[in-house]
C-alpha cells in the first residue's frame, strides 16, 4: 500500500465571478479498490480526517447483520432512512417515526436533538403552522432509531446510547476499524453533530470501505448481506437517503443505483461504484460544502464513470452558478482539479 504523507493539497474547485478566480477551494480525493489499491488520487490520499455524516452506511451494517431488519420487519424505506441524513420532509419524520413504532419507543427515546429542517419549504411551512420542531425532523434521526433498534436487540440500555462507552458505540468504533481497516486504537473520535461519537480515518481507508461495502466478497456471509441490503435499500428507496433537491439522492436516481453516495458536514464525500468494486472520497479542506458537490462530479467525468445524460441530468451540481440579491447569475464554481491516475482498469 502506496503512501502519500508529504503530499499537500489540490485546488479542486474555484469561485469564478467575471473574468476573476475570485476564491479557491483545496482538497483530496482517493479512489480505493476492494484489493486496497489507490488507483487515483489528487492531494493527499491519505488525509485524516472526520468521516462524518459518510460513515451513516457503515453504522447501519451492525444492526442488519445481526438480523435487525427481519426483526423489525424493516423495509427499504425504513433501512435507507437508518443510513441518511435526511431532509426533514414529512415522510422522513414519518419513517422515522415508523421504525420507533416497531421498536415500540417514542420520540423522547432519540437523542440527537433538535433542528430545522435541511428542507426549507418543509421549515417555513411548519413555523408559518406554528408546528413545533421535534427530533423526528432532525437529519439523523434516521441514524439514532437504528442504534435504539441495535440496544433492543441486544438487550442493551436504550438511556445514554450515545455514550462512547455505550456497547452500541463500541461496535459503531468496531464497524469503522473493521472496514476502514484501521486498528481502533488508530481512529481519532470526536462528536459529532448529533452527540454521538464521530471517527477519524484517512480518506484512502474511507474509500476502501465504501469499495468493499458495494463490493463485500471478502467479508463473511452476515456482514456481506447486510451490506448487499443497505445498497439494495439505498439504490430502490434514494428519497430517503437525503431528499428533495439534494446531491445523494439524485446521483442514486440519475444513475439508477449504479452510484451510491453518501455526503458528511465539513466537506466530506464517500461513493460506491458496487459493480466496479471502488470507493471515492473527497474532502475538501476548508470545510466547504458549495465545493463539494462540483469536486465529486469532475472526479466521477474524469474516471468515466457517468455517461452523457447523466452529466446532464445532474448538470445543476456540476458547474453551481453564483446569484445575486437580485437572483442574476454573476459567477460559478468551476471544477479545475486533476485526477493522477495510477491504473487504467477503473
Amino acid at each position: 500500500m502506496m503512501h502519500y504523507h508529504d503530499k499537500e493539497s489540490q485546488v479542486l474547485v474555484a469561485a469564478v465571478r467575471g473574468e476573476l478566480t475570485e476564491s479557491i477551494h483545496r482538497g483530496h480525493i482517493a479512489v480505493v479498490n476492494i484489493h486496497r489499491h489507490t488507483v487515483a488520487y489528487a492531494g493527499n490520499p491519505d488525509h485524516y480526517t472526520f468521516a462524518r455524516s459518510t460513515a451513516k452506511l457503515l453504522q447501519a451494517i451492525p444492526l442488519l447483520e445481526a438480523g435487525g431488519a427481519e426483526a423489525y420487519g424493516f423495509n427499504d424505506k425504513q433501512v435507507a432512512l437508518l443510513c441518511s441524513s435526511h431532509n426533514g420532509e414529512d415522510a422522513h419524520a414519518a419513517t422515522a417515526d415508523a421504525i420507533l413504532e416497531r421498536l415500540g419507543l417514542h420520540e423522547s427515546a432519540l437523542l440527537c436533538g433538535v433542528h430545522e429542517p435541511y428542507h426549507q419549504p418543509t421549515a417555513e411551512r411548519l413555523k408559518a403552522q406554528g408546528i413545533p420542531l421535534t427530533p423526528l425532523r432532525n437529519n439523523c434521526s434516521g441514524k439514532h432509531s437504528g442504534m435504539l433498534a441495535l440496544a433492543l436487540l441486544r438487550h442493551w440500555s436504550t438511556g445514554q446510547y450515545s455514550d462512547l462507552e455505550h456497547p452500541v458505540q463500541q461496535q459503531m468504533l468496531h464497524i469503522m476499524s473493521d472496514m476502514t481497516g484501521i486498528p481502533a486504537g488508530q481512529i481519532t473520535l470526536g462528536t459529532d453533530g448529533c452527540g454521538v461519537p464521530v471517527f477519524a480515518v484517512p480518506i484512502s481507508s474511507l474509500a476502501y470501505a465504501y469499495a468493499r461495502l458495494g463490493q463485500p466478497i471478502d467479508l463473511p456471509d452476515a456482514r456481506a448481506q447486510a451490506c448487499k441490503r443497505i445498497i439494495k435499500s439505498a439504490a430502490n428507496e434514494p428519497y430517503y437517503v437525503a431528499g428533495s433537491g439534494r446531491f445523494d439522492t439524485r446521483l442514486i436516481e440519475v444513475t439508477q443505483g449504479r452510484l451510491i453516495g453518501k455526503m458528511g458536514a465539513e466537506g466530506v464525500f464517500a461513493l460506491t461504484v458496487p459493480e466496479q468494486g471502488l470507493g471515492i472520497a473527497v474532502k475538501i479542506e476548508d470545510g466547504s460544502m458549495r465545493a463539494l458537490y462540483p469536486a465529486v462530479m469532475e472526479a466521477l467525468i474524469q474516471l468515466d464513470l457517468l455517461q452523457k445524460h447523466e452529466i446532464e441530468a445532474l448538470s445543476e451540481f456540476q458547474q453551481p452558478p453564483i446569484v445575486n440579491c437580485q437572483k442574476a447569475v454573476v459567477g460559478r464554481l468551476q471544477p479545475v482539479l486533476k485526477l493522477e491516475v495510477h491504473s487504467k482498469s477503473i
